[in-house]
């Protein structure tokens, strides 16, 4: 006998970040919910990605500064905050609680389309049949791996044994030197890691303002790591007493007990049967600006773009459903804050000044070093902070920035961006002393004299 289909105004396939949080708004306004994932509940951030690796970097801080933080003592740390102590897989229990308290179903399957307004998931005890209003479609990412020859026969790690591992590796090398790269590169190089970090680019990070990309790779050294710029991974090789050897573009290597592969994301598109709803995938991308990518279907999170960020996925998760619902509004991405948080963190919103220039901004760009400001004397810290300001709008439309804290001082110039709120007002601001947000005051007061 046929199972009945199950009816729900919004149905939910993924429950990380953007899941969760268009699971917690729909049932907010009162909306029936189903919520779909085939893994953890919760998504990469709690278990795989944010939280522990800051939990790593914090314990690594310690440790550099002659504090009481083995490295036992930080796994240990690390699987307390993942819900993992003393078992081998997080927790996630807490995850489909909080859901569950909120009126949501939860689902654990995998959930494919079956045609417009239909979804499909295949459980442990067999499919379940889902008739929804609308869809959201929050499945998350999961690391890239490269086509390089000989990587197929090691055991090479993604971030999520870069977050997770128990011992600490001989010898590291990491291909790609983004966020993800930078971050474990010093955790694993503070903890006595021989660690290589391996980036086809001219610098590290190198979305990231230039300065900022040039003090973290200083600081990135100070502390071991090895790095090698604009060279590429070749192919994979079994090393002589390592477990591998990456050959390099250039004819050189590295021999590494361990491999870490952090060069990008892929968003797991493959599997849903989109093409039961009239999309086709172009580039690992579906979306629209708004969210909407087939009559009664929206996206949030990595698959919407244009970032990758855990706080971006919860705001277009509460946008997608606020559109499903048919909520006059529409998703404001330009003021999207972004942080790396090595020491020191770098931060920055909008534009730099070539990208803003290549737009036709007439665009100007304002740096202070933190080094030799009030704020840099008392802490002894090197950094910078840099303003791109439109002139002709008198509006700021970047921020960058490098130094201690920088990943809260950027929220001013957030809601700036966000707001276009003028640079007379910006520089007519009260910041307190001695702070960085003191010095991109300061900045705000030259841009307003001197443009």
């Amino acid at each position: 006998m046929m199972a009945a289909m199950e009816r729900f105004q919004i149905v939910i396939i993924g429950a990380g970040a953007a899941g969760e949080a268009a699971a917690h708004y729909a049932r907010s306004r009162g909306v029936t919910t189903a919520i779909i994932d085939r893994e953890l509940f919760g998504g990469s951030c709690p278990f795989w990605a944010c939280m522990p690796s800051k939990a790593l970097l914090h314990a690594a801080s310690v440790h550099h500064a002659g504090g009481d933080y083995p490295w036992p003592k930080a796994s240990d740390f690390r699987d307390w905050m993942i819900s993992r102590e003393h078992i081998d897989w997080p927790d996630d229990s807490s995850h489909v609680r909080s859901l569950t308290d909120a009126g949501a179903t939860v689902i654990r399957g995998t959930a494919r389309f079956a045609g417009p307004h239909e979804v499909t998931v295949s459980t442990d005890d067999g499919d379940r049949d889902l008739q929804a209003d609308a869809v959201v479609l929050a499945v998350g990412s999961h690391s890239r791996l490269p086509d390089l020859p000989g990587l197929a026969e090691v055991d090479a790690w993604t971030n999520r044994e870069g977050t997770t591992t128990r011992d600490l590796p001989e010898s590291l090398v990491i291909l790609g030197g983004g966020p993800t790269g930078v971050e474990l590169s010093q955790v694993y190089a503070r903890y006595g890691v021989p660690t290589t970090v391996v980036h086809p680019h001219r610098y590290i990070n190198e979305r990231d303002h230039p300065r900022s990309s040039q003090l973290l790779a200083r600081a990135l050294e100070r502390d071991g790591v090895r790095i090698c710029l604009d060279r590429r991974a070749e192919r994979v090789e079994r090393g002589d007493g390592h477990a591998a050897r990456v050959v390099l573009d250039d004819g050189s290597s590295i021999d590494a007990h361990a491999i870490l592969i952090a060069i990008g994301r892929e968003v797991p598109l493959r599997d849903l049967n989109l093409e039961s709803i009239g999309v086709e995938v172009n580039d690992g991308r579906v979306a629209n600006e708004q969210l909407k990518i087939a009559d009664g279907v929206w996206v949030a999170g990595d698959i919407a773009g244009p970032e990758l960020h855990t706080h971006q996925a919860h705001y277009e998760g509460e946008m997608a459903v606020r559109l499903a619902l048919g909520d006059a509004v529409s998703p404001d991405l330009r003021a999207m804050p972004r942080a790396t948080y090595t020491d020191p963190e770098t931060a920055s919103v909008g534009l730099l000044v070539e990208q803003a220039q290549e737009q036709g901004v007439d665009a100007v760009e304002l740096t202070a070093d933190l080094a030799t400001s009030a704020k840099g004397y008392v802490s002894q810290s090197e950094g910078h902070v840099t303003i791109v300001v439109d002139r002709a709008r008198r509006v700021l439309v970047g921020a960058f920035m490098a130094g201690p804290g920088v990943s809260e001082a950027i929220h001013e110039a957030v809601l700036a961006v966000k707001t276009e709120t003028s640079i007379d007002v910006l520089a007519d601001t009260i910041h307190a002393f001695p702070t960085v947000a003191r010095v991109l005051g300061s900045l705000f007061i030259q841009a307003s004299r001197e443009l």
